[in-house]
């Protein structure tokens, strides 16, 4: 097997003429774009777990009733019960601001800016460091998964 075989696979591999600076700025383009989505697998967090604390306040109302206290249940009810988290806006509506707002256009840019700076090519940064970390000829640290049989 020669060397070229065992790096990276061609779409893993630096366009020729594209400088280290340009790879560098790429992939901290890239791990921007990878906090946003970690901060958005958050935003969904907060979605659903404010949902569902929200249907669980059917139960609190429930057992308020049966316990006796009826205008607790009912400022329960008709105060916390199904109130927008932010004026007007429930966190579905959060979700979907950010989205059109903030994470779209991100990610879009960052995917035009490898497009048109590295021929499409994504990760770069990360097949270098790869290519620059591993033992070659250790089975555990080939360049690329196998082939499909």
């Amino acid at each position: 097997m020669t060397e070229r075989q065992d790096g990276p696979a061609g779409r893993h591999r630096r366009p020729d003429g594209l400088s280290d600076e340009t790879v560098e700025a790429l992939g901290a383009l890239s791990k921007a774009l990878e906090t946003t989505e970690r901060a958005r697998g958050r935003l969904y967090d907060f979605h659903q777990l404010t949902g569902t604390a929200d249907f669980q306040l059917d139960r609190a109302v429930e057992l308020l009733y049966k316990a006796g206290h009826p205008e607790w249940a009912e400022a329960v009810r008709t105060q916390i019960l199904g109130r927008n988290v932010i004026p007007g806006h429930w966190t579905f509506q959060i979700v979907e601001a950010y989205n059109a707002t903030y994470y779209r256009p991100f990610q879009e840019l960052e995917a035009s800016a490898v497009k048109e700076l590295a021929q499409g090519r994504d990760h770069l940064l990360e097949a270098e460091l790869k290519e620059n970390r591993r033992t070659h000829g250790h089975p555990h640290h080939t360049a690329r998964p196998p082939e499909p049989e």
